[in-house]
């Protein structure tokens, strides 16, 4: 059993506070936007040795000893999961990632082109998909999956009203368009709508068309408070003026997720997260395809390829309760399951594992007892909001306690995450 330690990412859309309220200590001012747990060799966690304090990367540790540190999950090449608190002050990309299979041509092709691994114009920074899930700690609100046509239909034909109507009777280019993409859509075009918002060559690509749209909602407030897709389009624009994403919002999903609800994000889902906190898991990768609201690369043919044109419901990802204050998250993958524990003070529950486990305090403090095996001493870790620990797949079972005294009340919470048992 490993402590981690995990340096905070500051990328721009990082809340300033959000993290530092979790952990209970003063914000630093700047963006902190995730943590990541794990061994993908971008940011690989360091795990304490227990002997000596020594800290190693994680991905080197398992390395030393992937059979008896990964067991089953060995399988994989890798540890195959990686956990992340992730802090949203502001939208992240609209992106989608790849399948296993477009992931490995991609990073093949790219390896053989001789692209730099650290190239921006990078597509596959490594070979692995990314389905991903994320569980919501804080009111948490994101963008994902397509909505269906006619929805979308609406939300245009809307827009191309408000324009006519803000330039007195005019039909501007961008009113339109609009009218013209809400009729692609009522006749289910779909991907013709959403090259036609990304194609470099358009006119919603130029920025002028999105800022117009944009200035018209806000003399409609009737027709935001009607319509969430355009207020929240309305909302993005004040972090990316101008930006085609803010226009592909509309075929999108706006959910709003109360604390312990979740999603699941499979590939070829069209997503971005807005704002919150949350416990997001993924498959071990770092594969993204952007559509828009980054300053990053945005490679549309690429994009469109990995994309899965099809109108879904909102994909929330249920959990199953077993004993109280226990909740089992299991997405359709190999790579992962989570479970969160709701421990009530003095009393412990077991951590499951079918394999590696990283576990992760998001409130109260807690234990972590592990037993040994094989020789290996018992060890036992305390964990605050924010901590993590690494369990190899050869360490006994171990159990977490809530430590008693804290201002939870001797309550905590955990979130585990290890393999899917081998059927």
């Amino acid at each position: 059993m490993f402590a981690l330690r995990c340096p905070v990412r500051d990328y721009s859309w990082g809340s300033s506070t959000l993290l530092a309220d979790l952990e209970g200590r003063t914000p630093t001012g700047r963006p902190e936007a995730e943590v990541w747990m794990g061994a993908h060799p971008g940011a690989p966690s360091l795990a304490v040795l227990p002997d000596d304090g020594t800290q190693v990367p994680l991905d080197a540790l398992l390395a030393q000893d992937p059979a008896g540190l990964l067991g089953s999950a060995e399988r994989f090449g890798r540890l195959p999961f990686l956990v992340k608190l992730l802090a949203a002050g502001q939208p992240l990309s609209i992106q989608a990632h790849p399948t296993l299979e477009q992931a490995r041509a991609g990073y093949a092709a790219e390896e053989q082109a001789g692209v730099p691994a650290d190239a921006p114009h990078r597509n596959y920074k490594d070979d692995n998909h990314k389905p991903e899930m994320v569980v919501a700690l804080t009111p948490f609100s994101a963008l994902c999956g397509f909505r269906d046509t006619e929805a979308s239909a609406r939300s245009f034909e809307r827009l191309a009203q408000v324009l006519t109507e803000y330039g007195d009777g005019a039909t501007s280019p961008e009113a339109a368009s609009a009218a013209h993409l809400s009729l692609k859509l009522y006749g289910g075009r779909l991907q013709e709508v959403f090259s036609a918002l990304l194609d470099p060559s358009g006119g919603w690509a130029g920025g002028d068309w999105v800022e117009a749209a944009v200035g018209a909602l806000n003399h409609a407030p009737d027709v935001l408070e009607d319509d969430l897709n355009l207020a929240t389009a309305v909302g993005i624009a004040e972090h990316f003026p101008g930006d085609p994403g803010v226009m592909v919002s509309l075929l999108l999903h706006r959910v709003d997720l109360a604390p312990g609800q979740a999603i699941f994000l499979p590939a070829g889902n069209v997503h971005a997260y807005l704002h919150g906190l949350g416990v997001e898991v993924m498959a071990a990768s770092d594969n993204v395809l952007r559509g828009g609201l980054t300053g990053k690369h945005v490679d549309v043919p690429e994009l469109e390829r990995v994309v899965v044109f099809e109108p879904m419901p909102v994909p929330y990802l249920n959990s199953s309760s077993g004993a109280e204050g226990h909740q089992r998250f299991a997405p359709p993958v190999e790579e992962f399951e989570v479970e969160r524990l709701d421990l009530p003070a003095a009393e412990g529950r077991a951590l499951t594992a079918h394999g590696p486990v990283i576990a992760v305090c998001v409130a109260g403090s807690v234990q972590v007892r592990s037993s040994g095996q094989d020789g290996q001493a018992a060890q036992t870790l305390t964990l605050a909001p924010g901590e993590s620990v690494f369990l190899g797949a050869d360490d006994a079972q171990a159990t977490v306690h809530a430590v008693a005294g804290d201002e939870h009340e001797g309550t905590a919470t955990v979130f585990s995450v290890t393999v899917p048992a081998l059927s």
